[in-house]
């Protein structure tokens, strides 16, 4: 994934658009985890710390990257300069720290970014590296819905807000699928008030989609050894109805 893949407008309105349409129930998961971890946390993607943020104020030793510069302009705003140290921009394929964690999250399917089996291998096998030997890597991905696969999805609004007085921001989605090649084609397009009326900007994304055993397969080859994978964010078993694929991996 490359920094110019996540515009700025996405980061702009982030917050505004996924405090709505993003159930908080993954934020809870996570600083759940994360407070019962006592050594150092990583998260992968922090984007705009959704997470972080709400971590960092209850006192965890988190360390955050990115791969947008965007994302962590706006996150850097939420944040004291004291805590700059605590965030970077790289790649989950190749990041590097001079520590080992006991947690390593990746959350909201930071994982689909990663659209080919090379990237995916090394990005496990490099968050082992960074582990430490008690560590645990947790992430998050999506379980394919056949019928969306098959027939995609129409351009739709999904939000509209205010994000400033009297100005709205509306966001429009739509994609569609390569089965075969397993990833998914989607678009965003927002558009929002200006003193002149308004503006629009779109931006085209890819993202994969794995299947259960693919992962599993994947988090062997890796090194990793794969503790569970959850359905829910409530930990329930994964079954014929999960939406989630919440794998929790061990070195």
């Amino acid at each position: 994934m490359k920094h110019s893949d996540y515009p700025d407008v996405v980061a702009r309105f982030y917050d505004l658009v996924y405090a709505e349409v993003r159930d908080a129930v993954d934020v809870q998961f996570y600083l759940k985890k994360i407070k019962q971890t006592q050594g150092p946390v990583l998260e992968i993607g922090v984007g705009t710390g959704r997470i972080f943020r709400r971590a960092l104020a209850t006192g965890a030793d988190i360390y955050g990257f990115d791969v947008s510069p965007g994302m962590l302009k706006y996150l850097k705003k939420n944040v004291m300069p004291s805590e700059y140290h605590r965030l970077s921009l790289q790649n989950a394929v190749d990041f590097s720290y001079d520590r080992q964690f006991d947690l390593i999250i990746a959350p909201f399917r930071v994982f689909s970014h990663l659209v080919n089996g090379e990237e995916q291998l090394m990005a496990l096998r490099n968050i082992r590296n960074h582990l430490s030997d008690k560590g645990l890597l947790i992430f998050d991905l999506y379980v394919p819905d056949p019928k969306i696969l098959a027939e995609g999805i129409p351009e739709q609004k999904d939000f509209t807000g205010e994000f400033a007085p009297g100005r709205k921001v509306s966001r429009y989605v739509s994609a569609h699928s390569n089965i075969v090649e397993q990833i998914t084609y989607g678009q965003m397009k927002f558009v929002w008030d200006t003193k002149g009326g308004q503006t629009s900007r779109t931006w085209n994304f890819t993202m994969r989609f794995f299947f259960r055993y693919e992962l599993e397969h994947l988090i062997q080859l890796s090194g990793l050894k794969l503790v569970k994978i959850l359905g829910d964010y409530e930990g329930h078993k994964l079954n014929s109805k999960s939406r989630e694929f919440i794998s929790i991996c061990s070195r």
